[in-house]
């Protein structure tokens, strides 16, 4: 079941130190995912590729609120979080409340943290202490034309 694979931080962790004693390459990335749509399924998929286990982390519904404004999120994180949970390629999601997943990361360790290619290594939160840790950072092309801001907008015309 979906609801399986949706973990809080602490027991999370603690899952990924399973799977890396087990071997595994811990895949890590983050964001709002308002809008599940195929820029977010070719990013994810692209990102698992990378690694054995993909873990996504989803902003929660405050945190949407304070990056994308009082009209966002649209979906409330549960259903954001059971919908990345049904794809299969996603092993497990968890939540975090602040703006940035710098605290998520340093708990969860993962081997390989990825982020769109609209950004550089440099500006990506978490890059430092993921190869301070023996990981790697990774961007992935994004698929032209697709976010979720430009959905909205195209609905509201």
């Amino acid at each position: 079941m979906t609801q399986n694979k949706i973990f809080l931080p602490n027991d999370l962790a603690l899952q990924i130190q399973i799977w890396q004693k087990q071997g595994a390459k811990i895949v890590f990335t983050n964001g709002c995912f308002d809008i599940l749509h195929l820029g977010h399924v070719d990013y994810l998929e692209k990102a698992r590729n990378l690694g054995d286990k993909m873990v996504v982390g989803v902003n929660t519904d405050l945190s949407v609120r304070t990056l994308k404004g009082e009209s966002r999120p649209v979906n409330p994180q549960y259903a954001r979080a059971r919908l990345l949970a049904a794809l299969a390629f996603v092993d497990a999601v968890v939540f975090f409340g602040e703006s940035t997943p710098l605290e998520l990361i340093k708990t969860l360790k993962p081997n390989i943290l990825v982020k769109g290619n609209d950004y550089s290594v440099d500006q990506i939160v978490g890059a430092k202490e993921v190869i301070e840790n023996g990981g790697e950072v990774r961007t992935i092309d994004l698929v032209a034309g697709y976010s979720t801001t430009n959905l909205i907008e195209k609905m509201k015309k």
